[in-house]
């Protein structure tokens, strides 16, 4: 059973010491079976959290280092996406460095301007959530875009954005990965911000989504597909664009962490597939020993070369 909170109810913290980072684990989380971590953003999902649960030899719930850094990483994603074939709208990466030289920057809006044209949609690379990200419909907006996302990311994404329609689809599984069936987000602002994502009353789901046959199962074929092609194991939601009148679809996102808040679509998504909250959760659970007697058939150690 999974033993991740204490028999207080209180969340474990991991101590540290003032200014020196993480320290140890708390008293007691030895006898912790199978953690499960409910952590977003940096340190949370991006492989760092899960690299400590390597260290320490104890099973937990979702992907693994490699696995939570691509996800995580909107550029590093992307690159592994393209290796394996899998459709994008066109993007173009940036360093913070080039937004805060003036001669970089205009040289950057020059390339995304012919490339990708307005509107577009500036990213940093490592936050979920809509966290940062703008809309450019003009060279005024595109510079205000990156010097937000500059303040929160090295690395920024710049994607064309494009008129469509947004679907996801759900994944579980580590030998045996299935995927749920694909939901629609339907929203009334102009595009998924995060105001939009955590309001009851700007956005709902229809689940399942009105498509075709071919394209439902052509999203639930790529959602495996972009799994493997960035190492994420246990649990995903992916996520799709679609226009319907040229029939173009593009992946997204993968989302190695998904929320499981009221309003979060992987239990939404995993519920209209016949699998209850309390099934789901314990499904996940036992991931996480599948995923642990996986890594035990190849484990290797490290070599002290003192």
């Amino acid at each position: 059973k999974a033993e991740n909170v204490l028999k207080t109810g209180k969340p474990i913290n991991l101590d540290h010491k003032q200014g020196s980072g993480f320290y140890k684990l708390p008293k007691d989380t030895e006898k912790v079976e199978v953690w499960y971590p409910v952590l977003h953003g940096p340190n949370g999902e991006d492989g760092t959290i899960q690299g400590l649960f390597k260290l320490i030899g104890k099973p937990f719930v979702g992907s693994g280092v490699l696995g939570s850094a691509l996800a995580m990483d909107k550029i590093a994603m992307k690159a592994a996406f393209t290796a394996a074939g899998l459709p994008q709208v066109p993007y173009i990466s940036i360093h913070r460095e080039k937004v805060l030289d003036k001669n970089f920057l205009e040289d950057q809006i020059k390339e995304i301007e012919e490339k990708l044209h307005y509107s577009c949609f500036i990213k940093p690379a490592n936050l979920g959530s809509s966290v940062g990200i703008t809309k450019a419909n003009n060279k005024s907006q595109l510079i205000n875009g990156l010097l937000k996302a500059a303040e929160f990311d090295n690395r920024i994404v710049v994607e064309q954005s494009v008129k469509a329609r947004e679907f996801e689809c759900a994944v579980l599984g580590v030998k045996e990965m299935k995927t749920s069936l694909v939901g629609e987000i339907c929203f009334e602002s102009e595009w998924y911000d995060y105001e939009t994502k955590y309001s009851n009353a700007s956005s709902h789901a229809i689940i399942p989504a009105v498509l075709s046959e071919r394209i439902t199962n052509k999203i639930r074929e790529m959602s495996l597909q972009a799994c493997h092609a960035v190492s994420v194991e246990g649990m995903a939601r992916v996520d799709f664009f679609y226009n319907d009148s040229n029939d173009e679809l593009w992946i997204n996102e993968i989302n190695s962490l998904p929320g499981f808040t009221s309003q979060s679509m992987y239990p939404m998504l995993w519920e209209a597939s016949g699998l209850t909250l309390e099934k789901l959760v314990a499904q996940l659970v036992e991931t996480a020993g599948e995923l642990k007697n996986n890594n035990s058939a190849a484990k290797t150690s490290a070599i002290d070369c003192k």
